[in-house]
Parts: C-alpha cells; sequence; structure tokens
C-alpha cells in the first residue's frame, strides 16, 4: 500500500491495529512515531514501553517484551519495531529478530517495523542485514519510505507491505478516509529512482562509510574526553553521549547559536524525562549528507574553543564533591 510518505504510512497503521481495547508495544527512545501512533487509535488499550539502555548496549530486552506481551489479560497485539533503531543506527541480530517473532507468533501479534533506514547497512557485504518484518514473519508490516535509502525526501513517497490478507484489508479501509490517491508525479519520480537503485544506494553508502570513520575518529580519537557512543552499524545515524559539564539540551542550544543542529535524547522520549531515564546527556546526530565533513569541522572548532572552560567546570564540581 503506497501512501505519501512514511510518516501517514506509520500512522495508517497504528490507526488500523492498535483500535478496539488492543494494547501497543513500543520501544523507548524512538522515533516519535514508533513511540506515540497507537495512542492516535480510537478505543486504544494504552501502551507498554520498553527501555533501550546504553549499558545493554540498546539492544531489545526479550525478557522484557516476552513479559509485556505475555501480561495485560492477553491484550497485547501490536509491537511496534524500529530497525535498524532511530536514533542509534544499531540493528538488532538475526538471531534475536527470529526470537522476537516466535514471541509474537505465540500470541498472534501483529508486529510493525519501521525499516526507513534499511538496505542501508554498513557492512560491505550486507551480511548483518535482517529480512524484513514483512517476509519473516506472516503477521509484520514492513514501513518503507523514499527519504532514507534513496534520499528523495522530496518525493514523499512511502509504503507499506504484509502478506497477510486481512491485516491488509484494515489498513485499506484506514487508508481509504485518509490518502486514498498518492501524487501521480511523485509515483512516477519514485519508478524513477528505484529504476537507478543499485546506483543510489551504492554511492548513499560510500558516503555514510566516510562520513562514519571521520565521526568515529572525532569521538574516539580526537574528542574522546568529550563524547562516546555505541558505534552504529546501520542508516546514516548515531546516539551520542557528551562527557562535558552540560546536559544535551544545553550542548544543542549552544551549537545551534553556531549554526549546528542536533536532536537532544528529549526529541525520543515520551513523558517521563530524560533525567528520569539517565539520558540527560545523549543526543542523535545524522551523517548522511556530502556536506557532513564541514559540519563536523565546525563541531571540532567549537569545541575547541570550550574545552578550558568546561574543564574548569567540571574541576569545580570535583572539588565542591570533596567537601
Amino acid at each position: 500500500l503506497v501512501f505519501p510518505g512514511g510518516q501517514v504510512a506509520l500512522q495508517t497503521a497504528s490507526l488500523a491495529c492498535a483500535r478496539d481495547g488492543c494494547r501497543s508495544v513500543v520501544f523507548t527512545p524512538g522515533y516519535q512515531s514508533t513511540v506515540e501512533s497507537p495512542l492516535w487509535a480510537a478505543d486504544n488499550g494504552g501502551i507498554t514501553e520498553i527501555e533501550r539502555r546504553p549499558e545493554d548496549g540498546w539492544r531489545v530486552d526479550l525478557d522484557e517484551v516476552r513479559k509485556a506481551i505475555r501480561g495485560n489479560e492477553n491484550t497485547t497485539k501490536f509491537l511496534i519495531l524500529n530497525e535498524p533503531w532511530n536514533p542509534g543506527g544499531i540493528l538488532m541480530t538475526l538471531e534475536t529478530q527470529s526470537e522476537l517473532i516466535r514471541v509474537c507468533r505465540e500470541n498472534d501479534t501483529i508486529v510493525l517495523c519501521d525499516e526507513v533506514y534499511r538496505l542501508l547497512e554498513h557492512e560491505p557485504s550486507g551480511e548483518t542485514r535482517l529480512p524484513s518484518m514483512a517476509a519473516a514473519y506472516e503477521k509484520g508490516i514492513s514501513a518503507v519510505t523514499m527519504s532514507k535509502p534513496w534520499g528523495g525526501c522530496g518525493i514523499t513517497i512511502g509504503w507499506l507491505a504484509c502478506r497477510d490478507l486481512s491485516i491488509i484489508r484494515k489498513l485499506i479501509d484506514v487508508q481509504y478516509f485518509g490518502t486514498a490517491c498518492v501524487s501521480r508525479a511523485s509515483e512516477i519520480q519514485g519508478r524513477m529512482v528505484l529504476a537507478s537503485s543499485d546506483f543510489i544506494l551504492k554511492e548513499r553508502l560510500e558516503i555514510i562509510r566516510t562520513n562514519k570513520e571521520s565521526l568515529r575518529i572525532f569521538i574516539e580519537e580526537r574528542y574522546r574526553e568529550w563524547f562516546s557512543w555505541k558505534r552504529p552499524n546501520a542508516g546514516a545515524i548515531a546516539f551520542v553521549k557528551f562527557e562535558g559539564p552540560w546536559t544535551a539540551e544545553d550542548l544543542g542550544r549552544h551549537l545551534a547559536e553556531v549554526g549546528i543542529s542536533i536532536k537532544p535524547a528529549y526529541c525520543f522520549v515520551r513523558k517521563v524525562g530524560v533525567k528520569e531515564r539517565g539520558l540527560v546527556d545523549y543526543f542523535r546526530v545524522g551523517f548522511g549528507e556530502r556536506k557532513f565533513p564541514l559540519a563536523l569541522e565546525k563541531f571540532a572548532e567549537f569545541v575547541e574553543s570550550h574545552e578550558d572552560s568546561w574543564r574548569r567546570s567540571r574541576n569545580v564540581d570535583n572539588t565542591q564533591r570533596d567537601f
């Protein structure tokens, strides 16, 4: 089913599948639509949030998934994933995907997987690539968009893939009242892009791998005193921890003053704040564009202009704690 962008596709899936008292499982921190969209459905049964934690390498906790799905009086019939994971660019293993599907199959739970960064796995052989959820699970729905793998943001085409006809009928019923027709011009442009898919993906991955190495040097070598991360293995995003005296929100505000944009962790959590979740120092950075090296050097200049004051501030904090 084709939609005017991936955002509408995600919204449609949740409106169709999370209604009539259905409880949903979501993962946080996460892209806003994958966390909150079930709450938009009529008569939804609420959501169970499962945290992805830095100390666990941001992995999906399968024990928490089992607990969430098997509890709640068997009303949990919808689960939303984001793989590769946004904001961290981390991809689960095939073993984790298989076990998660097994647990959902036992409970007849539909799985919607936002796969917008799929096809952008960093390994040259693509050996870390997972099967799409639609291919791997009979009740799986895969959400895809032109904007990320192919860089076709202005085309505004996204789609849902699913093998279960009863689920497809639900999706069509909701789609009809939202976006029954997609721009013909967008469809034509989308076909043109997909006709050159191999060339575009190859070029995109070359840019991503080059930029990722520059970011790795920035974080792990040049400024390891101030930054740390779980190195991403897919997509064009990373979730970075600032080790300095500011919160990531403060860092983002100061960076914005010099024309650099980051997304602090509060953009990826619901209600309960980033402080309570231990995420106050984290921010997302994107590295999928050709101009990224210029932005990174600007960032380096910013760091070097503030390092002395950060050290002084940290020393003051340490002295106060000693007293």
